[in-house]
């Protein structure tokens, strides 16, 4: 039977489409843009936007679009790339036909005499301290990473526990800690891996009676960084044999770096010999971005694919985006698909489309001008008045309570909340200490507290 590039691209989608059954956005922004060129013996090639869609096309989806072209096109399929460009058409190609089962997982402790130059250290080469903003949310983690990539194994910092929610850069942090220290050493042999990926090796080892060799390995490592590791709860075999591994990596000064969604003292299901060893060293904490660090990433990242955007722009994706720097990424990728594929600069209605397919509850968020509205209502006082100098007593009591409703039922820091209010974040804790305090001694304040909060959140309906 004969085929076509359009018949053979058309079934290619219908796979696509079905291991994606679950994200149609997914399906809609970066696989219905692609169109088919031509078909000549076992290469289809495709027509994607632009370079960066092509990037990253081949960063998260390479695995789909390879299953998809051996199941139309057989073994031997292969895909090559065109990209349009507004000079006009540009060709780059980038084959499929790589023979790697990404099911099957190298073990590289079982290679016999392993030099520690042969060791693939896993790490992404794209996560560097460069492209790692510090703010007052990460300070002490990043410095601690670069005076251990400096010296490692020779600092106070061993281990160095990175923890935080996800999302706020663990393991870019850790990842850009291996890459310096592979740059400025490069006699050392460095191993980044998930905990997931341990326990894969160590059942492995135990299935294969290999113990001792993966041991051999790890002990000739000079740096041991390890992902997750609250994902080794439970389970029992798998803390004895880290826990030697640790033991006898530390007692030889070599460098370990871990992370974990909670710190050293919270973790459960992990014995307590081993959480006591997280804390030899320096346990470090990554917390939500403020605002000024939120626009410091973003316009990083968007520098890093050689576009602009207004600062205008910028606030407004990083007012509306406050979770996690990932959930940011997200944002900022689908913006720079969207300006890809409409040939568009960016603007704020783009951004504002953006995110609100992103965050479908931004128009019934509660703000902190919505809330400094509904106080200014309640106590017959203008928002410039608050936003002023004024030292009247109904203003000064408006002015704090709208500060402390603002850290009580909104995500902003004590910094990005005195941002809006002119003030520094020293002014917004004592505000919030005061009406706090007030709020247990003055019945007054209490009641206008409780009717307030209870105005403010039924009139976004939360």
């Amino acid at each position: 039977m004969s085929k076509n590039h359009r018949s053979v691209w058309a079934k290619c989608l219908q796979h696509i489409q079905r291991e994606l059954a679950d994200h149609t956005q997914v399906f809609d922004t970066w696989f219905k843009p692609i169109r088919p060129v031509s078909l000549q013996d076992d290469v289809l090639t495709i027509q994607v936007p632009s370079p960066f869609f092509y990037e990253y096309l081949e960063e998260n989806y390479l695995d789909l679009l390879r299953s998809s072209i051996r199941e139309v096109m057989g073994s031997t399929g292969r895909l090559e790339y065109q990209f349009r460009s507004r000079e006009g058409l540009d060709s780059l190609q980038e084959r499929l036909n790589r023979n790697i089962d990404p099911e099957k997982i190298k073990n590289a402790f079982v290679i016999p005499g392993i030099k520690k130059q042969q060791v693939d250290p896993q790490l992404n080469s794209r996560y560097t301290f460069k492209g790692f903003v510090e703010g007052d949310c990460n300070r002490l983690a990043r410095n601690a990473g670069v005076a251990i990539a400096n010296r490692p194994g020779k600092t106070a910092f061993n281990p160095l526990f990175i923890f935080g929610d996800v999302g706020l850069g663990k393991t870019h942090l850790a990842q850009a800690i291996g890459n310096s220290i592979i740059e400025q050493h490069k006699d050392l042999s460095v191993l980044y891996m998930s905990t997931e990926q341990f326990m894969n090796e160590t059942i492995n080892a135990i299935r294969t009676h290999t113990v001792d060799k993966m041991l051999d390995y790890y002990l000739n490592l000079d740096v041991l960084i390890v992902d997750d590791i609250q994902f080794m709860d439970n389970k029992s075999k798998l803390q004895e044999i880290f826990f030697n591994i640790f033991n006898r990596l530390h007692q030889r000064n070599k460098q370990i770096v871990l992370t974990s969604d909670k710190a050293p003292k919270d973790l459960e299901g992990i014995e307590e010999r081993i959480i006591s060893r997280f804390k030899w060293g320096l346990s470090a904490d990554l917390t939500i971005p403020d605002l000024e660090t939120r626009m410091a990433i973003c316009m990083n990242k968007l520098e890093e694919h050689g576009v602009s955007a207004s600062t205008q722009v910028v606030e407004y994706i990083c007012h509306n985006v406050k979770e996690n720097v990932r959930e940011l990424e997200g944002v900022l990728v689908s913006l720079l698909a969207q300006s890809s594929l409409n040939g568009r600069d960016i603007d704020l209605p783009l951004a504002k489309k953006v995110v609100l397919n992103f965050i479908r509850d931004i128009q019934t968020e509660i703000t902190v001008e919505g809330i400094s509205n509904n106080v200014g209502d309640h106590f017959s006082v203008s928002v410039d008045s608050m936003m002023s100098r004024s030292r009247k007593r109904q203003v000064v009591v408006a002015r704090q309570m709208s500060m402390y409703l603002s850290k009580e039922l909104t995500k902003e820091t004590f910094k990005d909340i005195g941002r809006k209010f002119n003030r520094d974040h020293s002014t917004v804790i004592h505000s919030y200490k005061t009406i706090e305090n007030l709020r247990d001694s003055d019945q007054s304040i209490k009641d206008a507290l409780e009717t307030l909060e209870q105005k403010i959140k039924m009139s976004v309906n939360v």
